[in-house]
């Protein structure tokens, strides 16, 4: 007889708060205390598990995704610095501005234009090889 399962309905909710704040599926099974297999268990056997854990990934990577968008465009953002001047406290507004980031502008688009931007290495093999060592390599041509 199969043990009882020690799943709670709720932790659909949980689970996909933990996903949404980006945990892995090791670091879900270690809140719930229990073995990562049971998380993996509880994905194919608990619908509403398994669902909640996509779609807190899903949340969790369109943030990455719209980060690392602003990152490669550069992007401002309004901020306030605290500083003390003559024993007051004093708070100034001002605008922080990222430049655009070339390392993940590439990363960006060797992942969407993959055709167009990943590194290509090509190999001309201009050697010619003896009769006895393509025989040997098996490229010899049949006469």
């Amino acid at each position: 007889m199969a043990r009882p399962t020690s799943y709670k309905p709720e932790y659909a909710d949980q689970a996909r708060k933990l996903a949404e704040l980006g945990a892995t599926d090791r670091e879900t099974a270690e809140f719930f205390k229990v073995a990562e297999s049971t998380v993996y268990l509880w994905k194919h056997t608990q619908p509403e598990f398994s669902e909640a854990l996509k779609t807190g990934k899903q949340s969790a990577d369109e943030r990455v995704i719209q980060s690392l968008y602003r990152r490669a465009l550069g992007y401002s953002h309004d901020a306030v610095k605290i500083m003390t001047a003559e024993g007051q406290v004093v708070r100034e507004n001002y605008v922080e501005h990222y430049p655009p980031d070339t390392t993940a502008m590439i990363f960006w688009l060797k992942n969407r234009r993959p055709d167009e931007w990943r590194d290509k290495t090509e190999q001309h093999n201009t050697h010619e090889f003896s009769q006895e060592a393509a025989a040997w390599l098996g490229l010899a041509k049949n006469s």
